[in-house]
């Protein structure tokens, strides 16, 4: 974070406070760079800041005021969707979604990549390179099959934040998140099963199971709180349910932590119903509030938590770097894994080992949830600003994953191939369902830097959006 945006942060939460209240005049640039040791023009830059976002206003000759303050817009409400079991859909959808990819030239607010230009990186590209000169013949070898003992130990170190102590013997690597739910899936479920989901549901999930050939049932979830504990025990009363996926932390799409009460309760629900709990906590580590907060894992006593996660979203996609806690199911995870997969990368994971173990990467994260923040902060003012009135906003508690609902009026998937002509691409709501629901919502990648390019994408959806609720 630069200077002028931690400035900017920091006199945004004394507005937040109440320290500085509406019509209130701020002190002037020259005072505010004598009282921080900063530079005129890094003043003025954070209150361009603070402008863009609407929290202050200039008067000519008279100074910075405190804006008066806007109402929030409130959060959607519990999910409604069909109860019952159904094949995934949106196959095609999704696929249009990943070859975006390709075409640098359009924004990706669709996709969930975080930000790979932060210095904090720097230490693990040195590591990377540090390792193909010194490592050549581990890397061009093949791995292990639980994956290179030393990232298995750091990654133990770190799952004691969340509250799970595990041992290096206890988890397998996979090539990301994605591959380790995979993996934990195969290792429990057959085609034609079904896996309960919240709703909506990460659509990468959603697609996992089409291809697995796995029948989802949707179960109501709060924005603020989680999946609905009472909804899950009726359909568990009513279906043959194998499992239930849960992301718990820092949801996505939703963006909620789940209340410590209520990981417990659906656990308890869990043994009671002697079904397994497939937990997805990629992430767990963006939570805003620190300490992070403890996994479903953390409270399992016979093992039937298959925890999954990676450094996708922390660190970098290209990494492909993920691991599985499989408990009880830890040698059908390595059967399957070997006769699915084989072994894994050995040169990223050595970097990555090394990255943890040397401190870089609880810095990079640590600086990550503060970007994150700021930048969730600042989307969700230019979302306030240019779309229509009658609009739902998660608040998200931890990484950089904003979900918007629209009036029902609105349908997003032709919102979406609007926006295509404009370079612009946004996930429409319904590929988070398996039945196709949420037409009217979407969720937006806040991890793209705040830049002017941006802010005009966002404000090139909110025209789309006026131009359908008028059609």
């Amino acid at each position: 974070m630069t200077r002028y945006q931690h400035l900017a942060t920091l006199l945004a939460e004394r507005i937040e406070q109440g320290l500085y209240r509406p019509g209130e005049k701020l002190p002037s640039v020259r005072s505010l760079s004598q009282e921080h040791g900063v530079s005129i023009s890094t003043v003025q830059q954070s209150y361009q800041v603070l402008e863009n976002l609407q929290l202050i206003t200039p008067q000519p000759r008279s100074g910075y005021f405190v804006a008066p303050r806007k109402a929030q817009p409130p959060v959607p409400a519990m999910s409604r969707p069909v109860q019952r079991p159904v094949d995934v859909t949106q196959w095609d959808e999704v696929l249009t979604l990943l070859d975006a990819r390709t075409d640098k030239a359009i924004i990706p607010f669709g996709g969930g990549a975080p930000d790979i230009t932060q210095p904090t990186l720097k230490p693990l590209w040195r590591e990377m390179n540090r390792v193909i000169q010194h490592q050549l013949h581990d890397v061009l070898s093949y791995d292990t099959l639980p994956g290179r003992r030393e990232l298995r130990e750091q990654i133990a170190r770190l799952m004691l934040d969340g509250g799970t102590s595990l041992s290096a013997d206890d988890i397998v690597i996979a090539s990301g998140c994605h591959a380790a739910l995979t993996l934990a899936l195969l290792a429990v479920c057959q085609p034609g099963d079904i896996v309960a989901v919240e709703s909506p549901c990460y659509y990468g999930t959603m697609q996992l199971l089409r291809g697995l050939d796995i029948k989802a049932i949707e179960i109501p979830t709060d924005p603020n709180a989680g999946i609905s504990i009472e909804a899950l025990e009726l359909a568990l009363e009513q279906w043959p349910i194998k499992g239930v996926i849960l992301v718990p932390n820092c949801n996505n799409p939703l963006g909620f932590i789940m209340p410590e009460a209520r990981k417990k309760a659906v656990l308890s629900l869990a043994q009671r119903h002697d079904i397994v709990i497939f937990e997805d906590d990629i992430y767990g580590e963006l939570a805003t509030d620190y300490p992070r907060p403890s996994t479903i894992k953390s409270y399992d006593i016979d093992g039937r938590v298959l925890f999954c996660s990676s450094v996708t979203k922390t660190v970098a996609p290209g990494l492909r770097v993920g691991w599985i806690a499989p408990g009880r199911y830890l040698d059908r995870v390595l059967h399957k894994k070997y006769a699915a997969i084989g072994t894994n990368v050995p040169g990223t994971q050595l970097a990555v080992a090394a990255f943890i173990r040397d401190g870089h990467y609880h810095r990079h994260v640590r600086r990550m949830r503060q970007v994150y923040q700021h930048q969730l902060e600042t989307y969700t003012c230019w979302v306030r600003q240019y779309f229509p009135c009658g609009i739902c906003v998660t608040r998200p508690q931890g990484g950089y994953l904003l979900w918007v609902e629209l009036p029902e009026t609105v349908d997003m998937v032709c919102v979406s191939r609007a926006l295509c002509q404009l370079k612009v691409q946004i996930a429409p709501g319904s590929l988070f369902s398996a039945s196709g629901k949420y037409r009217n919502c979407l969720r937006l990648n806040c991890a793209l830097p705040l830049t002017e390019a941006n802010r005009e994408a966002i404000k090139h959806l909110g025209v789309a959006i006026h131009n359908a609720l008028e059609a």
